[in-house]
């Protein structure tokens, strides 16, 4: 087992790795930005390093000084998080080059899921159904072709894609061209790489993925499948586990293409593939080859550490458990807490917290990094928290977080805490009757 483990990354996911380490007694190793000296995870490690200034240029992306400051600690793994270097396969091979553990799977693994064509091309190969698609698309006029032969409307998509960004939408022959042209402009400046490939857009899906765990020794489980549905502008705000849309026939066909797809490329570690269910059929969108920001939902149902599980794995060890032994076990809801402001258009809101109380009682988790008088820096990610509530069943776990919501007190910032009680008071969100497309169509058209 590691001694000793460096955190590639900052705020919240940094402390729920920092929890995880110390109660398998293994110390850690936090790195900051100079815009990070006062937050939690720097405090909480046994050991902490600034590795720059606030760009993420410059400090959580600059490999050079985070391999540098893992060296001079005598690391013997490095944990990613998620978001910055988690899917970076090159961050990958260079730990592997220098004996480093990187906990989670392969460079070779990480590049075979991170471009969405060869990932298409490869789960079609093996048993996992896709959405009618492209091969790269070298021109706009390779992109013409290929939407009037897929059909309208259809999805432009960056081939190194991922969180939400590089993708548009595109209903008819006059949008194509400039649709292609941003977002190839858009996958130069977040992937720097600017290749793009076209699906077939499915109108009103649900977005469902299911969480699976493979070790060294072929041994695969899943953890069942969460409900990721709630989103704006491909971006995740609530998520869910179980499924209620899944019946028990989907869930199994699910669950068997899942394991099919990690069969495929012999994945070691924790990953996620994620689907789109219109409701009949499922098709393959993505694998997510790191841990996820809505693990906890699924934690939540099956008393799982996740993140213990990915370390065991990357430390040689089995899995700590068998697909026998899973129990799914009442329902969980997640809130992303962001400071944004949803009456404009979710403009991020950085600044000093001066007033702070988190929620507590029966069922609830809070994962934050934040506290009275802290500042949010405005160089990050602008998700401050993340409240998740458990209940015996979806109604239950849906009040319990109304209540977690209306205990949570974050003064001098604004946040998405009241647009979170204005889904969960939502009658097609109470009777579990809604689509990607809901906080558009729904949520968007008053103020909270």
């Amino acid at each position: 087992m590691f001694n000793k483990i460096l955190i590639a990354n900052r705020g919240e996911v940094a402390l729920r790795i920092i929890r995880t380490c110390r109660e398998m007694g293994i110390r850690t190793v936090a790195i900051y930005s100079k815009a990070d000296e006062d937050c939690l995870h720097a405090s909480m490690a046994d050991e902490a390093y600034c590795i720059g200034p606030a760009p993420s240029q410059e400090s959580y992306l600059n490999v050079a000084n985070i391999l540098s400051t893992a060296l001079l600690a005598q690391v013997d793994a490095i944990h990613p998080g998620y978001g910055f270097l988690a899917e970076n396969a090159s961050f990958a091979e260079i730990c592997e080059d220098h004996k480093i553990a990187f906990i989670g799977p392969s460079s070779k693994q990480i590049r075979a899921m991170g471009d969405k064509v060869s990932a298409r091309e490869t789960m079609s190969k093996n048993n996992v159904p896709v959405v009618q698609g492209s091969p790269l698309l070298e021109t706009l006029e390779d992109a013409k072709i290929y939407a009037e032969k897929i059909g309208y409307p259809v999805m432009i998509k960056a081939t190194a894609g991922g969180g939400g960004k590089g993708m548009r939408v595109v209903y008819s022959a006059e949008d194509l061209e400039n649709a292609y042209n941003i977002t190839r402009s858009e996958a130069e400046a977040f992937f720097a790489n600017d290749k793009v490939y076209m699906e077939k857009f499915i109108a009103n899906p649900r977005h469902i993925e299911v969480q699976i765990l493979a070790d060294k020794f072929g041994n695969i489980c899943h953890l069942g499948e969460r409900d990721c549905t709630i989103q704006r502008r491909h971006q995740k705000l609530l998520e869910e586990a179980p499924s209620e849309v899944v019946t028990k026939e989907i869930r199994a066909k699910m669950v068997e293409a899942a394991i099919n797809a990690v069969k495929a490329i012999n994945y070691e570690g924790i990953g996620t593939i994620e689907f789109l269910f219109d409701g009949h059929d499922f098709y393959f969108m993505e694998m997510n080859t790191r841990l996820q920001v809505e693990h906890c939902v699924t934690e939540m149902v099956t008393s799982r550490d996740l993140v213990k599980e990915q370390i065991l794995i990357a430390a040689g060890e089995r899995l700590s458990f068998t697909q026998e032994e899973v129990e799914i076990r009442g329902h969980a809801i997640e809130c992303r807490i962001n400071a944004e402001n949803p009456n404009k258009d979710f403009m991020p809101c950085p600044g000093e917290i001066e007033g702070y109380i988190a929620p507590g009682g029966y069922g609830i988790r809070v994962d934050s990094h934040v506290y009275a008088n802290y500042k949010i820096p405005s160089n990050y990610d602008s998700m401050i928290a993340k409240i998740i509530c458990w209940g015996n069943n979806r109604e239950e776990a849906r009040r319990r977080m109304l209540r977690a919501l209306n205990e949570y007190v974050i003064l001098g910032v604004e946040t998405t805490i009241p647009f979170h009680k204005k889904i969960l008071r939502n009658r097609s969100f109470i009777l579990n009757r809604y689509s990607t497309k809901f906080v558009e169509e729904e949520m968007m058209k008053v103020e909270v």
